[in-house]
C-alpha cells in the first residue's frame, strides 16, 4: 500500500517549475552568446566540428599576420638590396674608368679613395637591422652583427682601411611559416646574398685508398650526409653529389684528392660529424677553427664574397694596375651584382608566393566561418518562438498551482 503525503503535489510542482526555469535560463544563454551550443553536452559532434574549425580559422589568421608581417621587412630589405645594386653599379662604372690608361695613377688611387667610402656603406648594410632590432643578413643568428671588419695599412692609402670583412653570421635564414609546413625567409643569409663567387676547396692530400673505418657523418652547409663504414672516396663522392647540398664533389686527377666546388655562389660550411674525423683525414678542414674558417691550411680554396670582390678593386686602383683591374677586379664586381639581382629576383619570388598565400586565406576563412554557422550558430527566431512558449507556460503553471494549492490555517499551525 503507497503512502500518499500532502507535500507530493507541492514538491511536483516545485520539481516541474525548475525544469521550465532551468530550459529557459538555457535559451536566454544561447540568444546571448548567439550559439545553441555552450556546453558539450549540447551537441556533442557539433562542439566537435566547431572545435576543428575555430582552429583552423586561428591558424590561418596567424598565417596571415605572418605574411603580412614578412611582406613589410621583406621591402624593407629589398630597399637595401637596391642600395647595394646602386652602390655597385657606381664601383663597375669606376672599375671601367679605371681599366683605361688615359688616367693617371693618381686619377686611379682618387677613385680608390671613392671605392673605399663605398665598402664602408656596404658594410653598414651587411650590418643593417630591421624596427626589432635583429639583424637582416645574419640568418638565424640575428642578435650580432653578422659582418667583423679588420682593418690595416696598405701602401698609398693615407691610413688604415678595411682589409677583410668575414662573415659570422648562420648559413640558414630564419623562416616563418605562413600555412601548414609551408615556409618562407624571414632574414637572409649573407654569406649568400652579398657573395661574389663560387667556393672551391681542393684537398691535397691522396686520397685514392682511403677508406671510413666506422660508420659516421659529415655536413656540408648544415646538410647532414651519413658514411658507412668501408666507403671508399668515390662513394664518399657519389653521397655528397646525392645530398641536398649545394656543392659539387669530384676526384682531383692532378692530386687523387677531394674537390668540393660550390654549384651557386656561397661560402661553403664544411664540417664533421659527432666523433667523426672524415673530412680532416681527407685534407680539406683542420682540427682547429669552426665553419667556415676552418679550411685545412694545406689546402687550395678560392671564393670572395661582394666585400672581398670591392677591396680587391680598391686595392688595385690604388697600386694602379691597370690590367688587373679591368680583369679580374672588373670581373669579381660582375659577379656580385649578378649574384646580388640573383637574390633580388627570389626575394620577388617569394613576395608573390605571400600574395598568393594571402588570396588563398582570404577565401577560405569566410567558407570555414560558414561551415561553422552551420553547426552551431542559433536560429533566434525558433528560440524566441520557444522562450515565449516556456514563459507562458511558465505563468500558466504558476496561475494554476496558486489556485490548487490554497493555504489555510492550519498549514501554519504544522
Amino acid at each position: 500500500m503507497e503512502r500518499i503525503s500532502s507535500n507530493m503535489s507541492i514538491n511536483d510542482m516545485q520539481y516541474q517549475l525548475n525544469k521550465r526555469n532551468q530550459s529557459m535560463y538555457e535559451l536566454n544563454n544561447q540568444m546571448a552568446t548567439q550559439s545553441r551550443v555552450n556546453n558539450l553536452r549540447d551537441d556533442p559532434l557539433a562542439a566537435g566540428h566547431s572545435t576543428r574549425y575555430l582552429s583552423r580559422i586561428t591558424h590561418l589568421e596567424r598565417y596571415a599576420k605572418n605574411a603580412e608581417r614578412i611582406k613589410s621587412e621583406h621591402r624593407v630589405a629589398e630597399g637595401y638590396m637596391k642600395s647595394v645594386n646602386s652602390i655597385l653599379h657606381r664601383v663597375r662604372e669606376l672599375a671601367v674608368q679605371g681599366a683605361n690608361d688615359t688616367y693617371t695613377k693618381s686619377d686611379k688611387q682618387a677613385m680608390g679613395q671613392e671605392i673605399n667610402q663605398l665598402l664602408n656603406e656596404l658594410i653598414e648594410i651587411g650590418n643593417a637591422r630591421n624596427a626589432d632590432g635583429t639583424t637582416m643578413f645574419g640568418g638565424d643568428k640575428t642578435a650580432t652583427s653578422p659582418y667583423r671588419v679588420l682593418r690595416g695599412t696598405i701602401p698609398e692609402a693615407g691610413g688604415q682601411v678595411v682589409t677583410e670583412v668575414e662573415y659570422r653570421g648562420s648559413i640558414k635564414p630564419s623562416v616563418v611559416e605562413i600555412g601548414q609546413g609551408n615556409y618562407v625567409k624571414k632574414h637572409f643569409s649573407g654569406n649568400e646574398v652579398l657573395w661574389a663567387e663560387q667556393q672551391q676547396v681542393f684537398s691535397a692530400v691522396n686520397a685514392q685508398n682511403y677508406v671510413v673505418d666506422t660508420d659516421t657523418s659529415i655536413r656540408i652547409d648544415g646538410e647532414e650526409i651519413g658514411l658507412n663504414a668501408g666507403d671508399n672516396i668515390h662513394n664518399i663522392i657519389a653521397k655528397i653529389n646525392d645530398s641536398n647540398a649545394q656543392v659539387k664533389a669530384s676526384l682531383d686527377p692532378v692530386n687523387n684528392s677531394l674537390a668540393l666546388v660550390s654549384t651557386s655562389p656561397h661560402q661553403l660550411y664544411l664540417q664533421d660529424g659527432a666523433e667523426g674525423n672524415v673530412l680532416q683525414d681527407l685534407g680539406v678542414i683542420s682540427d682547429t677553427g669552426k665553419a667556415p674558417f676552418n679550411v685545412a691550411p694545406d689546402a687550395s680554396s678560392s671564393g670572395g664574397s661582394l666585400f672581398d670582390m670591392v677591396i680587391h678593386l680598391r686595392d688595385r686602383l690604388y697600386a694602379g694596375d691597370t690590367i688587373d683591374i679591368g680583369g679580374s677586379a672588373l670581373k669579381g664586381i660582375d659577379l656580385a651584382q649578378d649574384k646580388l639581382l640573383s637574390s633580388m629576383s627570389e626575394l620577388g619570388a617569394q613576395d608573390e608566393r605571400m600574395q598568393v598565400a594571402l588570396r588563398r586565406i582570404e577565401h577560405e576563412v569566410p567558407e570555414l566561418q560558414e561551415q561553422n554557422s552551420k553547426e552551431v550558430d542559433l536560429d533566434f527566431t525558433k528560440a524566441i518562438t520557444d522562450l515565449k512558449e516556456l514563459e507562458q507556460a511558465h505563468k500558466a503553471a504558476l496561475g494554476a498551482a496558486g489556485r490548487i494549492i490554497q493555504p489555510t490555517l492550519l498549514d501554519f499551525l504544522r
